[in-house]
């Protein structure tokens, strides 16, 4: 009796297993919860792999062209201060040091490839000459060469700001009117005249000098107020937060246009999000703390949402940092660091990651939805790459976002589906043209059996087995498909 009971408790325990392996979809297509208005995207951070004549730099520019995604972020920012500042000593003795020799080739090359598509600049690092600190701030003289410790100093030696926002309305003149005249009364020609449609202020002010609510409203309404004089139609993205669920009065005080100059506008607002494991975290260890940690950030959103729709409802947002970063990407900085390969999978996680969190900003209403980002590379935080940083390839996070822009996206209508599994997350889409998309998401490294509402005519699918290629075609008579460990797929249904 003993044996027997042990016996039945084991086929017990196996029968359970086995169907907790199986995922059913339950929806139904009359049940619209909005129309989705989010565009998926990237950012594009300047680092030294994205230069003219690197290994990588053709076909990393070419992945970029070939997605063809609107809203892309481009970034010069505080690592590579000969990348990403225009003007690295003050004026002085009538003569200044503007010199864009080694931030335009890139800046073009960025802008070539997203020629036809709306973008989003930021210049993010303010020249540190304009910061008061005890001693002067020093930078590497190689250009490749990063430095962590260029952005000091919480109080600008102009308090009228004057300073700051001239830096910035002739930087965006450089690029939109052929070029400026500088502080004393040099004209400067670049010959440039693209069309940016959005300019971001500043970027993690909540880390990079620590700005408060007060000085970074107000910094904005400077740069703001002086790059409208050059560029009229300019439209602006505010905050750029790196840890939103820390700094709530940052949003409460910001989108209050009564802490505004007149006439100043709140176009947009930007956060960011990334999974980040703890050092001892085991990849089958991430695999839940990733999405616990996504939902935590949903919570924010949500947060944020309501303090958006109370003050300022007109306001756009665009969450334009999303991914992962593992913990050995903080050390980087260190003279000790090492650079320590992860498994092939992390990047099917990492990508798992941003196709759940795009479904469920979608159905908030979120604006726009931009992974982090196209190339890290060891000693620039290797775990955000969106592409293989010794071929230029995009990997699985990029073929995720590949997936999802040419399959989902603004005008769609969303529809709310479960599938009675945590591992298995579902979302319908219906096309204006009637046409039923499935967005799934395995979140869990082994294979599931989903069977589907109504037979699959395609599904296209990203997981382990497509590596850096681009996405998986097969086609599914059946109701039932095996969603491998960690893949992302989108089917369409009969």
């Amino acid at each position: 009796m003993k044996t027997g009971n042990a016996l039945a408790a084991l086929v017990f325990a196996a029968t359970m297993a086995a169907a907790a392996e199986t995922a059913t979809v339950k929806l139904d297509w009359s049940r619209i919860e909005r129309e989705c208005r989010t565009t998926p995207t990237l950012q594009v951070v300047v680092n030294p792999p994205l230069r003219r004549g690197t290994p990588i730099h053709d076909e990393a520019f070419a992945e970029l062209r070939r997605l063809g995604a609107d809203y892309v972020r481009y970034v010069p920012w505080l690592p590579y201060p000969k990348l990403a500042v225009a003007e690295l000593a003050p004026p002085a003795d009538g003569k200044t040091s503007w010199d864009f020799s080694l931030i335009d080739p890139m800046t073009e090359d960025f802008l070539e490839a997203t020629k036809t598509h709306p973008v989003i600049l930021n210049f993010s690092t303010i020249p540190q000459w304009m910061f008061r600190t005890p001693q002067p701030v020093t930078y590497p003289d190689d250009p490749d060469q990063a430095t962590w410790t260029y952005t000091q100093g919480t109080e600008l030696r102009d308090p009228t700001m004057k300073e700051l926002g001239d830096y910035y309305a002739r930087l965006v003149s450089w690029y939109v009117n052929g070029g400026f005249t500088d502080e004393y009364g040099k004209r400067h020609e670049s010959g440039h005249h693209y069309n940016i449609d959005y300019w971001e202020v500043l970027n993690e002010v909540d880390f990079e000098h620590s700005m408060t609510p007060e000085q970074y409203t107000a910094r904005y309404d400077a740069i703001v107020s002086a790059i409208r004089k050059v560029a009229p139609k300019m439209r602006f993205v505010g905050l750029a937060l790196a840890a939103p669920s820390s700094n709530p009065g940052m949003f409460e005080y910001f989108l209050n246009p009564k802490h505004h100059k007149p006439g100043i506008p709140l176009d947009m607002i930007s956060y960011h999000f990334y999974a980040t494991p703890s050092a001892d975290e085991t990849p089958e260890v991430q695999q839940f703390t990733f999405f616990d940690q996504a939902d935590r950030f949903l919570a924010t959103v949500r947060y944020v949402e309501s303090i958006r729709k109370r003050l300022s409802p007109e306001t756009k947002t665009t969450i334009d940092e999303i991914g992962s970063i593992l913990a050995e990407d903080g050390r980087q900085g260190r003279p000790d660091y090492q650079f320590k390969p992860f498994p092939a999978s992390y990047w099917n996680l990492s990508g798992a990651l941003y196709a759940y969190l795009y479904s469920e900003l979608a159905s908030m209403g979120i604006d726009v939805a931009g992974e982090s980002q196209l190339v890290g590379y060891p000693t620039q935080f290797p775990s955000v790459s969106m592409v293989d940083w010794t071929t230029g390839t995009g990997n699985a996070r990029l073929r995720v976002l590949q997936l999802i822009k040419d399959n989902i996206g603004p005008g769609d209508k969303i529809v709310a589906a479960s599938t009675g599994s945590s591992a298995v997350y579902a979302k319908g889409f219906l096309h204006p043209d009637g046409q039923k998309i499935l967005l799934l998401v395995n979140r869990r490294d082994r294979g599931i059996e989903v069977k589907l509402p109504s037979p699959a005519a395609r599904v296209e699918f990203v997981d382990q087995t497509t590596g850096n290629g681009p996405p998986a075609t097969q086609t599914a008579d059946s109701g039932t498909i095996t969603l491998r460990g960690l893949a992302v797929a989108v089917v369409k249904l009969k």
